[in-house]
């Protein structure tokens, strides 16, 4: 007999299962998906693999094994009805003796909806469970826009500027933020920049574990702008940059070969770029307890003309890191 506490801890199970593949399975969504016997235990867990791979049911049916029969499978996003690069996860799901099928995110792809509904068709329970999946959504956005969902990320003193008049930013935030910024960077697809940005400051764009230890995965290296980078951005070039003449044109590309969830890091006229073409879909913004008085802004070449006209953002999670806090907004 399976318990309400069974549940739960399949939904927990699945969920970390998609936070731990989130930055790695693009185009493909960061799926999780847990299975329970029919008996209430927790048999198989798995999460999506990178493109080519399994997909989060087939990973945890494999670990299930002959347990799946007459159980229950969690998923964070409506099992796939389409053959792809791998088959349909609904048809693994009915075909492994499947019961019910609880499901978070309903799919947004009409190429690869409808499969709650052959499950329903073949006689497994199906049901939508209430729950929040962070790890999906980049990925739902970016599937409704039909680009990349695009998060702007900076770091400003209290009074709202990225540096000091003397142009110096580091650090504004502490070391316990800085950190949070390498573990977010590992879950995007590409961090995006200005020349600006490159040519002044000469990135690395990595994410780092721990102090200075690059992550085996990286994200990509976009640089927006129409001036040469190559003979200054150093780092940049070392590790393998792109460069697009506009936010559009990078967008598209970066869609095209796959990417669906980017952060732009920098600078100012960029993300002014950004906001004022209505292509920022998210902010991260470390607030540190400072106040600068005058320097460099947020944004450079763009206000709202009244307050009445300004883009507003819903807010969503606030964290503190040491005396820092993180503010993540989405857009109304």
């Amino acid at each position: 007999m399976m318990r309400p506490g069974d549940m739960d801890g399949a939904l927990a199970a699945a969920i970390a299962a998609g936070d731990e593949v989130h930055g790695t399975t693009s185009p493909n969504p960061p799926v999780g998906a847990a299975i329970l016997s029919a008996d209430g235990e927790l048999v198989g867990v798995g999460g999506t693999q990178p493109p080519g791979g399994p997909h989060a049911e087939v990973v945890a049916l494999a670990m299930a094994g002959a347990a799946a029969r007459g159980g229950t499978a969690v998923v964070t996003l409506e099992p796939c009805n389409h053959t792809g690069r791998t088959g349909p996860c609904s048809h693994a799901l009915a075909d492994a003796g499947i019961a019910a099928v609880h499901y978070v995110n309903p799919d947004p792809n009409p190429e690869a909806t409808g499969g709650a509904q052959y499950l329903a068709q073949r006689g497994v329970e199906v049901s939508r469970i209430e729950a929040r999946t962070r790890a999906l959504d980049a990925w739902l956005g970016a599937t409704r826009l039909g680009r990349p969902h695009v998060t702007l990320k900076f770091a400003q003193s209290l009074d709202g500027f990225t540096a000091a008049v003397d142009g110096s930013s580091q650090w504004i935030t502490g070391e316990d933020a800085r950190a949070d910024v390498h573990r977010d960077r590992l879950t995007r697809d590409a961090i995006i920049i200005g020349t600006g940005t490159a040519l002044a400051d000469d990135p690395s764009l990595t994410a780092r574990i721990g102090v200075d230890v690059p992550a085996e995965r990286q994200p990509r290296r976009v640089v927006v702008g129409s001036r040469d980078v190559s003979a200054a951005a150093g780092n940049l070039v070392r590790l393998g940059y792109e460069q697009y003449p506009t936010l559009a044109e990078a967008l598209d590309a970066l869609w095209e070969t796959g990417a669906r969830d980017v952060l732009i890091e920098g600078g100012a006229s960029l993300a002014a770029s950004a906001i004022e073409a209505g292509l920022v879909d998210a902010v991260r913004a470390y607030i540190a307890p400072v106040i600068l008085g005058d320097g460099r802004g947020v944004l450079h070449g763009w206000s709202a003309s009244t307050l009445v006209n300004a883009p507003r953002f819903e807010l969503g999670d606030v964290t503190t890191f040491g005396a820092d806090v993180l503010l993540e907004l989405r857009t109304a």
